[in-house]
């Protein structure tokens, strides 16, 4: 009971939550006349009728009773005096207005009840009915609207007239007040509610929600995107107004691209960014003094220069000075037939190789360190960090031997130089080539192709886009599997293939075989279903072994009993009865009944009939003591296996219970030396 109770309350709440709306119904009171002055019991009012209404709202009643108002109900203030009217100017005039939290139904039963106020100074009662004025009720239909209905009633001695309405609250639209619709601009959505309750996007948005920007027109959908209206924010690779002009691998000079990061090099250029002239003397003459120019291929050229000049351009006039003869900073002057040193201060000789100077004349500076040799004829200069030259008055450039490798910049630093890479190297010299395909940017099987400074992917059949993301084409969409099978895309989406069922084949499966799949295609577990089979036989083995073992135990116990009566009888026979040639059958008829009861199970044997010859006068004057009483202590536990009975005193009747209950009983006659006859039975 307890379990449907809780059930009840779970389905009234979600049908309450799926149906909730918000409303509210209002009661305009436009004229109440009460022309004598008297109450509903027909007393009169003294001095006057202040009259203020009470009005309850409920379901619909084809008989309006008074009880709860389930919609709601509102008391008023005092409204007027005996007969009034309540015009729209009038302040009282605002509309009595009783909201609701539910689905309008549609339909509704309406109770206004006038009262007396009788003080002023006091609370309004509506308890006491003998305050009660009158008591109008209706039941109507009604329909969510901003148009009034109005309604006269008349009573005995009253008259009231009134208009009402339903009308939803905000945010709330529909029929019965319960579409909800609140407009919103924010990341959620951008709409506002139309009259129905209907979303209605504001400008620019698109959706469902109105969440989705519309881009500028003639935007590319594939190239560009956006996050406002009207914008068109470019995808990587793309540039222009509606990103449809591709953009050039970067260190492209000479070349244009026709998808986004090539660089297809114009005529007379090559290289990878396209910077190499393949023309290069024809566009630059860079050989002097009437060189040969020669291009070499990929911006390279070599000139050949006439006699007397040398140099990469053949810039250089060849003289003696080339050699470098002067030192310690001399300078070298070409003579017609010679050079000449021209040494700096301090020195001498042909070659400026004497030092004039010693410590005492501090050559050294930039706070070098002088030290004499040659027994102070000559002297050398211990420079400070950054500094060389013979008397430290050269500042030490760390870029002169360029050590930033594959076209890096080299920045003097002062104490320390750095190397400013080209975009694709890195490290401290510019060595390491920047492996752009370490992440392993392609998808859908391309091929990344690492480039100096960036990478290119060779996209699969089938797939396009910068990383071979997006897919060109759905083989399954033209092609179908027949018999249940499903299509099934390739790896690289140029071609398909039909997953069939069991017992189908084929590029369609359109083909049906009996052939046992191989049982590596198959999901069912068929390795745990043959040990649970095997167990399940094991077990069955296991319980017939145990059955048979005990069948053949209680087997062996039955005859290992019936062998030990036999044997008791057998030597009873021999050593208590006769010889089986005094044994004597005269072929008489003679009946011989014998009755055993069992006392502990109310079992009686049937009677057995003997016929032999020689005991037929014994039936008769059988005596009640002569029958077996107590077969229960010739049990076969006791192994008593004879019992004697003679009618006569020259004849014995021999009686053998069997050790179980047995249909038959042996009968043997027994001659003893006086003729006299004995009849043994086994029973």
């Amino acid at each position: 009971m307890a379990a449907c109770f809780i059930l009840s309350i779970a389905l009234g709440l979600t049908f309450f939550t799926q149906v909730s709306g918000s409303g509210v119904f209002e009661l305009k009171v436009q004229e109440f006349l009460n022309e004598n002055r008297l109450l509903a019991n027909g007393n009169s009012c003294k001095p006057d009728c202040r009259t203020f209404f009470r009005v309850c709202l409920k379901h619909y009643q084809s008989v309006v009773l008074p009880g709860d108002c389930i919609f709601g109900s509102v008391v008023t203030p005092v409204l007027g005096s005996n007969s009034f009217q309540v015009i729209d100017a009038d302040s009282s005039s605002s509309p009595i207005r009783m909201s609701f939290d539910f689905r309008w139904p549609g339909s509704f039963s309406l109770i206004i009840e006038s009262w007396y106020a009788a003080f002023a100074d006091l609370p309004v009662d509506t308890t006491n009915p003998d305050l009660l004025i009158s008591f109008f009720a209706i039941q109507r239909n009604l329909a969510v609207g901003e148009e009034w209905s109005q309604a006269e009633q008349t009573g005995k001695e009253t008259k009231l007239r009134y208009s009402y309405r339903v009308i939803c609250n905000e945010k709330y639209y529909g029929e019965s007040c319960s579409k909800k619709c609140t407009p919103r601009n924010d990341l959620f959505g951008h709409y506002i509610c139309d009259t129905d309750g209907q979303l209605s996007c504001l400008p620019g948005w698109k959706g469902e929600y109105c969440e989705e920007p519309i881009c500028l027109e003639g935007c590319s959908k594939s190239n560009g995107n956006c996050s406002s209206p009207g914008e068109c924010v470019c995808r990587a690779g793309w540039q222009g107004q509606f990103c449809d002009e591709c953009v050039r691998h970067p260190g492209c000079k000479h070349g244009t691209c026709q998808l986004s990061w090539q660089c297809n090099c114009e005529e007379g250029w090559g290289g990878l960014f396209c910077d190499q002239d393949l023309n290069y003397c024809t566009h630059h003459r860079p050989c002097l003094n009437g060189a040969t120019c020669m291009n070499t291929g990929q911006g390279s050229y070599t000139c050949t220069c006439r006699p007397g000049y040398s140099g990469v351009n053949c810039e250089l006039e060849v003289s003696e000075c080339d050699s470098s003869p002067c030192r310690n900073g001399g300078s070298c002057t070409d003579l017609e037939n010679g050079y000449k040193c021209t040494c700096p201060q301090g020195f001498e000789g042909s070659h400026c190789e004497h030092s004039s100077l010693t410590c005492a004349d501090s050559p050294c500076f930039n706070h070098g360190i002088c030290s004499e040799k040659d027994h102070g004829r000559s002297y050398i200069c211990s420079c400070p960090r950054g500094f060389t030259g013979l008397n430290c008055e050269k500042k030490e450039d760390k870029c002169t031997s360029n050590p930033c490798a594959n076209g890096g910049q080299c920045v003097d630093l002062g104490h320390s130089r750095n190397c400013r890479c080209r975009p694709g190297f890195t490290g401290q010299r510019c060595e390491i080539n920047i492996n752009e395909c370490a992440s392993k940017p392609c998808s859908n099987g391309g091929t990344c192709i690492d480039n100096i400074n960036d990478y290119k992917c060779r996209c699969a059949p089938g797939y396009s886009g910068r990383n071979c993301e997006i897919k060109t084409r759905d083989e399954c969409a033209s092609n179908t599997c027949s018999n249940g099978g499903t299509c099934q895309s390739s790896t690289y989406g140029s071609s398909f293939y039909c997953k069939c069922p069991i017992g189908f084949t084929g590029s369609r499966c359109e083909f049906y075989t009996v052939s046992v799949p191989d049982s590596r295609d198959q999901t069912f577990p068929w390795v745990a279903i043959s040990l649970a089979v095997g167990l399940v036989a094991l077990l069955m083995l296991l319980c017939i072994i145990v059955v048979v073992l005990r069948h053949i135990r209680r087997q062996r116990d039955l005859e290992e009993q019936d062998s030990e009566t036999m044997n008791n009888l057998s030597n009873f026979q021999k050593d208590n009865l006769i010889p089986a040639s005094q044994l004597k059958n005269t072929n008489k008829k003679v009946d011989l009944e014998v009755d055993c009861e069992v006392e502990k199970s109310n079992y009686k044997h049937k009677n057995y009939h003997l016929d032999y010859n020689l005991v037929k006068d014994f039936k008769d004057d059988m005596s009640q003591e002569d029958k077996c009483h107590n077969c229960d202590k010739l049990c076969p536990e006791e192994k008593i296996p004879l019992r004697m009975h003679s009618e006569k005193p020259e004849c014995r009747i021999s009686t053998i219970c069997s050790p179980r209950d047995s249909m038959y009983q042996s009968v043997f006659v027994i001659a003893e030396e006086r003729n006299e006859c004995v009849i043994a039975t086994e029973v």
